[in-house]
């Protein structure tokens, strides 16, 4: 396609740009968030909301699940007030773009 061999060293930034390729995991974030940002606009009784903000009666998790929420990776990302700017919709769609930065940040390091 691009004829272009790893010996050359060309950075994947560079390539996606000649195929037009997205970065998948900026495109998975910026899903994520916006997704998020729906819930929360949602009414309390919504089936969805409720999952999502659900916790066991114990208040503990059980041991073969993950210790992350997928609630944990917003709120790391946007600081314990992201609900509040989530829930007004002109400013939940401003900062997608610097949220999803910063988790790219995070992970990359």
């Amino acid at each position: 396609m691009l004829t272009i061999k790893l010996k050359d060293r060309i950075p994947t930034t560079d390539v996606r740009k000649k195929t037009q390729m997205i970065n998948l995991f900026e495109y998975i974030k910026r899903h994520k968030w916006r997704w998020a940002g729906h819930i929360i606009r949602e009414k309390d009784n919504r089936w969805r909301k409720r999952c999502t903000e659900w916790q066991p009666r114990s208040g503990k998790r059980d041991i073969r699940r993950p210790e992350a929420k997928w609630m944990d990776e917003i709120r790391k990302a946007a600081g314990p007030e992201w609900q509040r700017k989530a829930q007004d919709q002109r400013k939940g769609k401003t900062p997608t773009k610097r949220y999803i930065l910063q988790w790219i940040d995070k992970v990359s390091k």
